[in-house]
């Protein structure tokens, strides 16, 4: 059975650098987790509370047999849920959904938070001292935050006694957030990339496609490689087995410098989901703006996720949420 490589994080745990991402609407198979879990030595699988699909997952697990010390398991506390004691229950929720007694990485899903009445940072500076509660009891074995950028986790320093041991942002060719990365990098912050494909818009590249060519490789296999290659801890989602398989077939070549160069030359800042440049570091601005415009919190809530959800299979050439 191939083993993956690992990173390792400030707190010396390791991570395998190479997960399987799930989703919603469409975006989770039972079947493929199992398959994954079983057929492709997948022993990293990244989920959230959002996307509602934590009890399935437990079911794939279970049914994969694959014990649980040898799995990394990640989920995420949406904002819905900030605060000191709201994020310790609904992490202990996560955890019977996903019926184990511990989680392996835990992640503050997003940098706003809808608290009325409250600044972004105070209710993040909170509900951290909570992940950093259930880190030292155990409950979580790491801590992290998810689509921070460098002035929330330059706040969260400030505010807090230990930093994230990951952060977990989009990043493909298209999406490159090297400063991001190399200020994650320089605080000891292990870096993880979501949308490793593009939602499948990079698969068409010419010069991706160019690549697989002379590689003999998929255009998916060339963006996983060139992401892995580049030191990123990266989830690729897929409700297909044979994709699932495709995706973790990249360890058996490596690129050249100068195609990782012209990898790199891709970058144009798009982005194929939630923009956290929106959110701002100190007060709720963008926040009381959007709340006026869709009335209340819940709304507003509700009206954001159904924007992102869409598509009905995942990153190898369908749209669908990332977040």
């Amino acid at each position: 059975m191939q083993h993956f490589p690992d990173v390792e994080l400030s707190n010396r745990l390791k991570i395998p650098i190479l997960g399987l991402g799930t989703s919603h609407n469409g975006g989770y198979s039972h079947d493929a987790v199992v398959y994954a879990l079983q057929q492709c030595s997948i022993r990293h699988i990244d989920t959230a509370k959002r996307y509602g699909c934590e009890e399935a997952l437990c079911k794939s697990i279970v049914e994969s047999r694959v014990p649980r010390e040898d799995l990394w398991i990640t989920t995420k506390l949406w904002p819905g849920d900030y605060g000191y004691q709201s994020a310790k229950e609904a992490c202990r929720a996560s955890c019977a959904r996903l019926g184990v007694e511990y989680l392996d990485l835990y992640l503050m899903h997003w940098p706003d938070c809808g608290v009325p009445g409250r600044s972004n940072r105070d209710v993040r500076a909170d509900t951290w001292r909570a992940l950093e509660e259930m880190y030292d009891e155990g409950l979580c074995r790491s801590i992290g935050v998810s689509n921070f950028l460098i002035p929330h986790l330059e706040e969260l320093k400030e505010d807090g006694g230990v930093m994230p041991h990951v952060n977990q942002v989009e990043f493909h060719p298209f999406q490159q957030p090297w400063q991001l990365v190399e200020f994650c990098r320089s605080e000891g912050v292990a870096f993880e990339g979501y949308c490793p494909l593009a939602k499948g818009q990079a698969l068409h590249h010419p010069l991706i496609v160019e690549l697989a060519q002379k590689y003999g490789r998929s255009a998916s296999q060339i963006c996983i490689r060139w992401s892995i290659q580049n030191r990123i801890i990266t989830i690729p989602k897929s409700t297909k087995p044979d994709r699932i398989l495709e995706n973790c077939q990249v360890f058996g070549f490596q690129l050249e410098d100068t195609d990782m160069a012209a990898m790199h030359a891709l970058h144009d800042g798009r982005r194929v989901s939630w923009d956290p440049t929106h959110v701002e570091s100190l007060g709720s601005r963008w926040l009381k703006r959007t709340w006026r415009v869709s009335g209340d919190y819940m709304q507003t809530k509700s009206l954001f996720i159904s924007a992102t959800r869409s598509g009905t299979d995942n990153e190898n050439g369908a749209a669908g949420s990332a977040l």
